[in-house]
């Protein structure tokens, strides 16, 4: 069992990390690195070296902190031996998220970048639908209302983050899905008048056999929430829909296993500790670069919580 820390007891942590944590017996969640009240019974610190004077045998740390200024975290995490799992997005900067990876290689650690999205039910059956399909078209609209999400969060807004926070999880999901490598060709960036980020974008890639793929992002979706990605093929249509947690083709439902995307993390974590192996897949973090390098902006209202 390996003894694990979690470095930012914020929502995401208390939501999907704590619980999914308690429930796999390959790990044992022994204290919280945070600037704010520790969870129940784990002793809280301000920093990785008090932590590890105080309990030298917490051996993995999962970090769930807002992504800017990771890297200086991460170094003091392999400093003190430890395997490291980072919540998405990697960093706040895709040099900084290279920093990282190369920080944690040189030290012989293990580093694991998570995508939770990829994680979804409906993603690795997907992937094995379209192999040997050809593909025509795919769209993608990945819209919510960032006020039910993250109420309050000010770091959502912090440049680079905003619209792409749930954004990259889509980009996450069809990086790994489709066969061929994307290239943004149109970025569209819509910026509140009050915000440095993005609320909306629209994306058009096409992959390196010049098929189109168009990505539309909003964060600003009243009523209900939208996560669907659609795949037109010549052996019919795909439908990924609410997260990449279902799928039907041509209209019919497929059945999938009911499997939560952070206990999937957790077990491919135990997985790579046991192997001694890193997975550090940047490809969805790269595409939100492009995004910004080729973006047109644009300003609309003010953003109201």
């Amino acid at each position: 069992m390996t003894r694990i820390a979690i470095a930012g007891i914020g929502k995401i942590a208390r939501d999907q990390h704590i619980p999914s944590i308690a429930a796999n017996p390959d790990f044992d969640f022994v204290a919280a690195v945070t600037g704010h009240q520790a969870p129940d019974g784990i002793p809280g610190f301000r920093t990785v070296a008090e932590m590890m004077a105080a309990d030298p045998g917490v051996e993995a740390i999962s970090i769930c902190t807002p992504p800017r200024g990771r890297l200086a975290l991460v170094q003091q995490a392999v400093d003190h031996g430890l395997d490291v799992m980072i919540e998405k997005p990697p960093a706040a900067t895709l040099s900084e998220a290279q920093a990282i990876v190369d920080t944690v290689a040189k030290a012989g650690r293990v580093l694991y970048v998570t995508w939770h999205s990829r994680e979804a039910a409906a993603v690795e059956p997907a992937r094995a639908w379209l192999e040997g399909k050809t593909i025509r078209r795919v769209e993608v609209n990945w819209k919510e209302d960032v006020r039910v999400w993250h109420p309050g969060q000010a770091w959502i807004w912090e440049p680079g983050i905003g619209v792409f926070d749930p954004g990259i999880n889509a980009l996450s999901v069809i990086t790994h899905i489709l066969p061929r490598p994307l290239l943004l060709q149109q970025s569209a960036l819509r910026y509140p008048s009050n915000k440095p980020s993005p609320i909306a974008a629209d994306l058009h890639f096409e992959d390196s056999a010049g098929v189109p793929v168009d990505v539309f992002f909003d964060f600003d979706q009243r009523g209900p929430q939208t996560w669907d990605i659609d795949i037109d093929t010549d052996g019919g249509q795909l439908k990924l829909s609410l997260g990449a947690s279902k799928m039907a083709v041509d209209g019919n439902p497929v059945d999938l296993a009911d499997d939560p995307e952070y206990a999937r993390l957790y077990r491919r974590f135990a997985q790579l500790l046991k192997t001694r192996t890193s997975d550090t897949d940047l490809t969805p973090f790269a595409h939100v670069a492009d995004a910004y390098l080729l973006g047109r902006r644009s300003e609309v209202g003010a953003f109201e919580e």
